[in-house]
């Protein structure tokens, strides 16, 4: 028998409804193991479409749903915050408002957050259809993996975590270290003894946009990046050596073109999905790397598309966590 647990949601102008609904119909109704509980954290107004779609969703969740409408855009983190203040359960499940879990997805992680803080998983990135995989992030699993890759990299995929409320709170919650919070809070957390557990199996399908890998760069994305790494240097989470290589390999990461930052990429993705053993996941049919798919919508992409743009794509620089460097081996918005 599982602990009752609650899926958190954030949602902003930003997000698209079609997306939204197929994220928590994925979470909820397709689940083997439902959550006990739904908060959906309105971030700031959104627009009417998007309005009708929330009410829609609470009204016919088969789970009940605690719906937080917050005045003002506070961004994810204090977004989160609040979410979790009226969370009633102990164990907290994070989704995204456009990403696709896997049907076995709490099946997995329940019964290992009994012995732990923080459980995380591994993903699938697609960028219109879970058919047409792009890329794939394995987490660290090793224990003392988890605790030399939070010294450079984010060591969990943010949208398959799953964590306990009191060791959260305890780290001081997300904060609003804007397009950073999830990794400081998961620092913060293993700073302080929190119990971590990675599973390499993936857990998540993460969507992509057309515009990732323009949006993992820029002057926004460095300043948080400093920030971060200034923090972790105070807190005495990394040693001077460590801070130094990190500013010049992540900050460095978020300056150079995008072109280079996709050709980076690309490798990664045929060398991932090549090794990938798909089985459980395609029923034995093996995925395709569409690295062709994702040049031809990068190429028809020259310059941001209309709406808001998803910061969340923006604190994913190098395919999030161990993605990029795999020993053995993804924001939030």
């Amino acid at each position: 028998m599982h602990e009752p647990f609650t899926l958190l949601v954030s949602v902003y102008e930003g997000d698209r409804p079609e997306y939204l609904r197929r994220a928590l119909r994925s979470a909820v109704d397709e689940q083997t193991v439902r959550p006990d509980q739904v908060v959906i954290v309105r971030d700031g107004p959104v627009r009417d479409e998007l309005a009708r779609c929330l009410d829609e969703l609470c009204r016919r969740s088969p789970v009940p749903v605690t719906y937080v409408p917050l005045p003002d855009n506070l961004g994810l983190g204090p977004a989160l915050d609040e979410g979790l203040a009226v969370s009633w359960f102990d164990v907290v499940a994070r989704m995204d408002a456009d990403d696709v879990a896997m049907p076995h997805r709490f099946e997995v992680e329940l019964p290992l957050i009994a012995d732990a803080d923080i459980v995380g998983g591994g993903l699938l990135e697609f960028v219109t259809d879970t058919d047409d995989i792009v890329g794939q992030r394995v987490p660290p699993t090793d224990p003392g993996q988890i605790q030399r890759y939070a010294r450079m990299h984010d060591p969990f995929n943010h949208p398959t975590v799953i964590y306990r409320r009191r060791a959260v709170l305890a780290a001081g919650g997300y904060g609003a270290l804007r397009l950073m919070e999830d990794y400081a809070l998961f620092a913060r957390m293993l700073a302080g003894g929190a119990r971590a557990v990675n599973v390499a199996e993936p857990l998540v399908y993460y969507r992509v946009g057309a515009e990732a890998f323009k949006r993992r760069g820029g002057t926004g994305l460095l300043r948080s990046e400093l920030r971060l790494q200034n923090q972790f240097r105070r807190e005495r989470f990394t040693t001077l050596s460590e801070y130094l290589r990190n500013v010049l390999v992540r900050g460095g990461y978020r300056l150079v073109p995008w072109w280079f930052r996709r050709a980076v990429y690309r490798p990664l993705v045929a060398h991932y999905s090549h090794g990938f053993d798909a089985g459980r996941v395609w029923g034995g049919r093996p995925p395709e790397a569409s690295t062709e798919r994702l040049d031809a919508e990068l190429a028809a992409t020259t310059s941001p598309g209309p709406g808001v743009p998803d910061p969340r794509e923006w604190a994913d620089p190098e395919m999030s966590a161990a993605g990029f460097w795999r020993e053995q081996r993804p924001a939030g918005r």
